[in-house]
């Protein structure tokens, strides 16, 4: 009796091990399933513009890239969280996209320095505001584009002892500025033997100030923007060294300029991609052509 006692207590735990290993087999497997699916699920980056709206970012005072007015005229867009509007070659690229997409178009009004942390923070969508592709900015954002060219050039007042230079030697001497966290600052004025680099200029209007008021004697900057600077300013007068042989030394990358997207943001850098491939360098330099008639004077 005492031997079926225990050859029933050996059966009985045997049965048990094998169902808590049973037990022990199956539940793990469906939490780490859950875990699989949840992963997947939060590497699913956001385009952005699910809700069917391009949130996009520029200073709105680089004209005639973007500038504030106080009314929709020219098809201007309401900046978000004032009472202005933007407008400008950035504005018109946007809602070109926007349109080509069926999207609704939202401008906000950053600073320079802070439109991209604002893309890769998820603020905004996208940054069109005359950034160059260069592989810096890279390393932080992706780009679509380019959806401009633009070569470099230099402004002075027509008066100016620098108003004949034919090459950028010739500007040695002067004193000079630009916009700060441009290639135009940090790339172009160093080229310049023997130039005196003043502090960088805040902003665009802020460069054209400075040469205006005589604080310095030319700034470095791209073509769209010192076209538009000669219609605010008719005593300016382009510095184009293009073909001279003594030209600034600029990368591909540094005069094509593009729109900045999250790094991994394929949905949205594909729809952009596919908007702006379909047009060449002319199709930029008309549209740019209308922004610089209809920019504000003054």
């Amino acid at each position: 009796m005492n031997r079926t006692v225990r050859i029933l207590a050996v059966l009985l735990a045997l049965l048990m091990a094998v169902s808590l290993a049973a037990c022990g087999n199956t539940s793990p497997a469906a939490p780490a399933a859950a875990s699989s699916s949840d992963s997947t699920a939060s590497n699913a980056a956001p385009s952005g513009v699910e809700d069917g709206v391009l949130t996009v970012a520029m200073e709105c005072a680089y004209a005639p890239y973007n500038w504030a007015q106080p009314d929709d005229s020219n098809g201007a867009v309401p900046i978000k969280g004032t009472n202005m509007f933007a407008n400008g070659y950035d504005v018109m690229t946007a809602k070109q996209i926007c349109e080509a997409n069926g999207w609704e178009l939202e401008i906000v009004q950053l600073e320079w320095d802070s439109l991209i942390p604002a893309v890769m923070a998820g603020t905004v969508d996208a940054v069109i505001a005359g950034q160059s592709m260069t592989s810096e900015r890279m390393e932080s954002v992706d780009f679509a584009g380019p959806y401009l060219y633009a070569s470099i050039v230099c402004l002075t007042l027509q008066d100016s002892a620098f108003a004949s230079a034919q090459g950028k030697s010739d500007l040695s001497g002067g004193t000079a500025t630009s916009q700060s966290g441009t290639i135009w600052y940090e790339s172009c004025l160093p080229q310049i033997e023997g130039a005196n680099i003043a502090t960088a200029a805040a902003d665009a209007p802020s460069m054209l100030m400075a040469l205006e008021s005589g604080t310095v004697d030319f700034v470095c900057t791209d073509m769209p923007t010192a076209q538009g600077a000669l219609i605010v300013y008719p005593d300016m007068v382009i510095l184009d060294f293009a073909g001279s042989g003594d030209d600034f030394e600029v990368s591909e990358e540094e005069v094509n300029i593009g729109i900045s997207v999250a790094k991994g943001n394929t949905v949205l850098l594909d729809a952009m991609n596919a908007v702006l491939g379909t047009k060449t360098a002319d199709d930029f330099n008309a549209l740019m052509a209308q922004a610089t008639a209809i920019q504000p004077i003054g």
